[in-house]
């Protein structure tokens, strides 16, 4: 039986086309980009080319684009310089953000003696924007606001426009990490209150270990890894030429086909809700599944009992992948943070599927046909 992924909020597979776009760097164009001999100009030119096609995408300037290792990589550099270059001495955050922003908060907070604070979460799981603005009015301190444009796991969005807004109006500096929404969603960066946001290749058919980082042109921070001068001083380390072609050609196929791709997925995610709904009747959804919130992703509650205490690995031994949540901790037991906020209670077992151009109904149909003999 082949196995069927509906776990793409947490990898996608590679495109074939940007495969084929990485290959020559793997083998003929392998030079160093900073040799100055022929090998090292080759590739220094088709970072910069992969620079200048991201930003185009992004609506940023080249300049505002950098290169990193991923999403977690690019949240580290953006929130430690907030404290270390930009003077911040209060972090505003929410309880469900990706432990990349959490676990970075915290130390932080408790490592330079700083204010932390978090934002409350309405009963569907947005962030309480009124709230954000009592935060913001009531401590007049140096502020940078780190709030995520989409939820990783119930697949809630906020708006960039109305959060940025909020932060200019008290000169707060204003970071989201984009990780689960660059590649799926159009930007308009220079149109867009928003100082920093983050991406990671492998969300959108890229490479991993691969990311970006946007840092508007009128903010100057240090760098966090230090040791040579690529990318623009501001991250030291070999570039990953292969990673980086790939990654800007995923973004690049991404944007060409949008509309078509997003129409599509929208229907799985339409169809994965009714046909559930219809077969067990039990289940309801987390967050604003259909309002303000990601194509990509549906969030389950079962109701807990001796059938679905198992349920993800009974699905795995049937060659189904999914996700009890983020699967960026899947080692740890622990109940997720994110449905904990909800405050759903603990009688109730969630499963994520999240999906992709690659996926069909008939798995849908497969999916919904194991869990109704598996319930």
């Amino acid at each position: 039986m082949e196995r069927i992924y509906f776990d793409n909020a947490a990898t996608t597979p590679i495109d074939p086309m940007v495969l084929e776009s990485m290959l020559p760097f793997f083998k003929e164009q392998f030079g160093n980009p900073s040799s100055i001999y022929s090998y090292g100009r080759e590739t220094r030119m088709a970072i910069e080319q992969a620079r200048k096609t991201v930003a185009s995408i992004l609506g940023a300037k080249p300049a505002e684009i950098f290169f990193t290792s991923g999403g977690t990589e690019s949240s580290n550099t953006i929130l430690h310089a907030a404290v270390t270059d930009l003077g911040c001495t209060h972090i505003i955050s929410s309880p469900i953000e990706h432990h990349a922003t959490l676990h970075t908060v915290e130390y932080l907070a408790k490592a330079h003696q700083i204010k932390l604070s978090y934002v409350s979460i309405l009963p569907n799981g947005h962030i309480d924007t009124s709230d954000l603005e009592k935060l913001l009015k009531e401590d007049t301190n140096k502020t940078i606001v780190s709030i995520m444009h989409a939820n990783n796991e119930i697949g809630n969005c906020i708006h960039l426009e109305t959060v940025g807004a909020i932060c200019k109006k008290y000169n707060a500096y204003f970071h989201s990490d984009t990780v689960q929404t660059v590649g799926h969603f159009p930007f308009d960066l220079k149109n867009t209150a928003v100082d920093f946001i983050t991406g990671a290749g492998h969300k959108f058919h890229g490479p991993k270990g691969v990311g970006i980082l946007y840092i508007n042109e009128n903010i100057k921070i240090h760098p966090f890894l230090h040791g040579g001068a690529q990318e623009r001083n501001m991250r030291a380390g070999t570039e990953n030429v292969y990673g980086i072609v790939g990654l800007a050609k995923a973004l690049t196929l991404a944007h060409e086909n949008h509309e078509a791709d997003k129409t599509y997925i929208q229907g799985l995610k339409k169809y994965m809700y009714d046909a559930l709904n219809t077969h067990i009747p039990s289940v309801h959804f987390n967050g604003d599944p259909f309002g303000e919130s990601l194509y990509t992703l549906l969030s389950v509650n079962f109701p807990k009992n001796q059938k679905t205490e198992m349920l993800l690995f009974n699905l795995d031994i049937q060659n189904i992948c999914a996700s009890g949540g983020s699967a960026c901790s899947s080692g740890a037991q622990q109940g997720s943070h994110v449905i904990a906020a909800l405050n759903k209670g603990s009688d109730i077992v969630t499963v994520r599927f999240s999906f992709s151009k690659y996926n069909t109904t008939q798995e849908i149909d497969t999916v919904v046909q194991a869990l109704t003999s598996l319930l």
